[in-house]
Formats: structure tokens, sequence, C-alpha cells
């Protein structure tokens, strides 16, 4: 097989890319019916985290170099947890619906579960970057 063709091209072709994208879209709409009072606290540190997710794992890509996306990848897997923590708390002070969590929560395990993969796939050395 040709190792060119094995390579990824741009960030934006990464399905975790695109899954991130997802759940930041996701989590500004959840976020919206939040209470104004949440504006500075809980609004903001979901969507930080959320936006965190892509924003690292485009930056990562485009350092070029395999050990500097894994790293990012890694933080990016720390800013999903934070969101899922996020949310859960939501939960339980009831901001965010019960049904809003699960789909969100859902959503995150899929990435999360894919983060490992693709970090364990470059941590191989037959993986083109």
């Amino acid at each position: 097989m040709d190792d060119k063709a094995d390579r990824i091209r741009d960030y934006r072709d990464l399905v975790v890319w695109k899954e991130a994208m997802d759940i930041a879209e996701l989590v500004y709409l959840h976020t919206r019916g939040f209470p104004r009072e949440e504006a500075f606290g809980m609004t903001s540190q979901m969507r930080r985290a959320a936006a965190s997710v892509p924003a690292n794992i485009a930056e990562g890509f485009g350092r070029a170099q395999r050990g500097a996306f894994i790293q990012f990848l890694r933080i990016a897997q720390g800013s999903l947890k934070e969101l899922e923590t996020h949310a859960a708390l939501c939960t339980r002070v009831g901001l965010l619906p019960a049904e809003s969590h699960a789909e969100l929560n859902a959503l995150c395990d899929r990435l999360g579960r894919r983060l490992v993969s693709l970090v364990r796939s470059l941590g191989r050395s037959d993986v083109a970057l």
C-alpha cells in the first residue's frame, strides 16, 4: 500500500475533529437555555471545554510532528473529560435536562474511545503522519 495514500491530509478530514465540532455545537445549543446568572459560570466553562476539544485536535495536527499531535490529542481528551464533568454537575443542579445530558454523554463516550484509538495508532511506528 502507498504510504502517501495512508497519510492524514487535513485535520478537518479527521472523524475525531468532526465529532468534536458536533459536540461543541451541541453544547452551545444546550447552554443557550441556561440562566443568565450562569453566563460567566457554567455556560462559559462548558463552552470553553467543548471548544477546546476540536481546537486541540487541530493545533496538534498543525504541529506536523507525531509526538506533538499525540500530546494535543491527550489534551483534547482531558478537555472532553472536563466537559463530561460539567455536564454531569449541570444535570445534578437542574441546569441540563437528563435527556440532554444522556445525549451529550453518549457522544462524548464515543469520541473519547476514538481519541484513545487514534493515540494508540499514532504511537505505532508504521502509521504515517
